[in-house]
């Protein structure tokens, strides 16, 4: 159950991020109280998270997999540059996430 607690910090981080973005187009306000109650409840699930699952491997999962899906999103949706240094980028971060899920061995 630990590991969908930080599969849902990760999708709302994500949310959140995207709502930044989507924030610069529209009502600020509106979009300020959403980016906030979208990052409470992924940080809400990174404390469960890491009730069972080392903090440093917490974090760096949910830092790492919000990064390289802001970045493929970015890309997608609003039409952002993709690049062989961010392809690089985000294979490294992939490459070093399966390495710490493999270490927590759980």
């Amino acid at each position: 159950m630990h590991w969908i607690y930080l599969l849902l910090a990760i999708t709302f981080e994500v949310m959140a991020t995207l709502s930044i973005k989507q924030a610069t187009l529209g009502n600020t306000y509106m979009w300020s109280a959403i980016i906030a109650v979208l990052y409470f409840i992924s940080f809400s699930f990174v404390y469960y998270a890491t009730k069972h699952i080392e903090i440093g491997t917490v974090y760096a999962i949910w830092a790492g997999m919000g990064t390289v899906l802001i970045v493929l999103l970015g890309w997608l949706i609003f039409k952002e540059d993709m690049n062989i240094y961010k392809i690089v980028g985000v294979l490294s971060i992939v490459f070093g996430v399966v390495l710490l899920k493999l270490q927590a061995g759980n």
